[in-house]
């Protein structure tokens, strides 16, 4: 088998999901072809770069869209989602994106910006009739549905922009109790998008240690999504599946190729950070390429 065969090969394979992080963005490979699939690109951490995002019926964006919330900055993001070609485009801020989190950044602008940007301005060009016709959907603490072909799945999407504590960002919440109560509000979907993933879950740092959301990671057997996208620890880019019948363990994929069996329930989590960072750095150092690649996951309409 070829190299470039092998790279085409899903990092994650049951019968009703493949999930890729490693192929030819210009030539990717096809979804499967027996009943009907749904693909979801998922990009996260982008912070205004532009590359090269493969095609499918769903983008979705896990947040930190700008480097620090500039109105110029945001307009930019704006110009580069609208040329992409994806009939759905479901996006969430993250803690990069100070000027989203309305009444947190007018008390600490200051930090970073000499003037204070105008967060209605821009929060509405996200969610405009521009916004609209670009096929763009901003979700804060909120759900959409999306049906990808007439008569097919709607599938339920629910988007937060939030995460554990760090530093004087936007969009933190306190580990403990705050986190649990804004986590005990997010309702079951078939797609859960947050911009910082949960505990143990593709959320190791450089230095070794798991910072993701342990409330989080708490409800999600409850929640059970069919996918949840995240990102914030871009040197923890990559893919894992949670089989439910064994909620102990989460499968890190890897290098190793997973297959579950028919009837399995399960999710399978993508941290889609896009920022070269960490150790994955020396397997491909471009934005948005390498091992930094937009993750492919295609789901079966059950």
């Amino acid at each position: 088998m070829s190299d470039t065969e092998k790279s085409f090969e899903p990092a994650i394979a049951t019968p009703t999901s493949r999930a890729y992080s490693q192929y030819d963005v210009h030539n990717p490979p096809t979804k499967p072809t027996e009943g009907n699939w749904t693909r979801f690109v998922c990009i996260s951490d982008t912070h205004e770069h532009e590359f090269d995002v493969p095609i499918g019926d769903v983008l979705l964006h896990g947040g930190d869209l700008t480097h620090v919330g500039r109105e110029e900055g945001c307009r930019s993001v704006l110009r580069w989602l609208s040329s992409l070609p994806h009939p759905h485009k479901i996006i969430i801020a993250g803690n990069h994106d100070l000027s989203f989190h309305d009444g947190w950044y007018q008390k600490n602008y200051r930090t970073w910006h000499r003037e204070m940007e105008d967060t209605q301005t821009i929060k509405s060009m996200f969610t405009d009739a521009g916004a609209k016709k670009a096929n763009i959907t901003y979700l804060e603490d909120a759900s959409c549905e999306v049906q990808v072909r007439p008569g097919g799945k709607s599938w339920t999407v629910y988007g937060s922009p939030w995460q554990p504590e760090f530093w004087n960002w936007a969009f933190n919440y306190a580990r403990g109790a705050e986190a649990e109560e804004i986590v005990s509000k997010f309702p079951k979907a078939d797609i859960l998008i947050t911009h910082g993933p949960p505990h143990g879950v593709l959320d190791q740092v450089m230095a070794g240690l798991n910072v993701g959301c342990e409330a989080l990671a708490a409800r999600l057997p409850e929640l059970r999504p069919r996918l949840h996208l995240f990102g914030h620890i871009h040197e923890a880019h990559g893919l894992a599946v949670q089989e439910w019948e064994h909620a102990e363990k989460t499968l890190t994929t890897e290098k190793n190729k997973v297959e579950l069996a028919e009837g399995v329930p399960h999710t399978i989590f993508a941290n889609a950070a896009s920022w070269p960072m960490g150790k994955l750095v020396r397997e491909g150092q471009e934005f948005g390429a390498g091992a930094f690649m937009p993750i492919i996951v295609d789901l079966r309409e059950d």
